[in-house]
């Protein structure tokens, strides 16, 4: 696979991951929670449990876009996203902000003056991991994206 479309994938993955995440997160979910897992597809199935065996309490979510699985291993809460045909689009996990390089702390600090951290995601694929750092202030809440180059995107407003 050539480098322009590993990059293409990535830039159309990304956002499709957490778009499912914030939703989740910040909306009604109007997601069908999956009470048996034969409304997961076959081949997710096959794929989480080769990826994740020593996974407890996995609880799946699907829905039009996405098959999604929430789980704890070692200890550590994550979800797991796959599209609808089967692949591996990614996790997702909860992480403390000193996990953000430095350079983008200070990045964040510069341009969000006012703003406190509220929560830190993970976002890690075959490919890259990046983070998704809520912020808030008295009027508003947003979501920035650090790259893995440390850059920093404003990615959302959530509030």
């Amino acid at each position: 696979m050539d480098l322009k479309f590993k990059t293409m994938k990535k830039l159309l993955i990304i956002p499709a991951i957490i778009g499912l995440l914030v939703t989740g997160v910040y909306a009604a979910d109007k997601t069908k929670v999956a009470d048996k897992e034969d409304e997961v597809s076959y081949a997710v199935l096959n794929q989480f449990n080769a990826d994740f065996s020593d996974a407890k309490n996995v609880k799946w979510t699907v829905n039009s876009n996405c098959q999604k699985a929430e789980f704890v291993v070692d200890g550590v809460k994550k979800t797991a996203f796959y599209n609808l045909q089967g692949d591996f689009l990614g996790t997702t996990q909860a992480v403390e902000y000193k996990k953000v390089s430095a350079r983008a702390q200070k990045e964040i600090a510069n341009k969000y003056k006012g703003y406190v951290v509220s929560s830190v995601i993970e976002m890690s694929n075959d490919e890259s991991t990046e983070h998704f750092v809520d912020l808030k202030n008295d009027k508003e809440e947003l979501l920035v994206r650090v790259s893995p180059t440390s850059a920093v995107y404003f990615f959302k407003q959530v509030r």
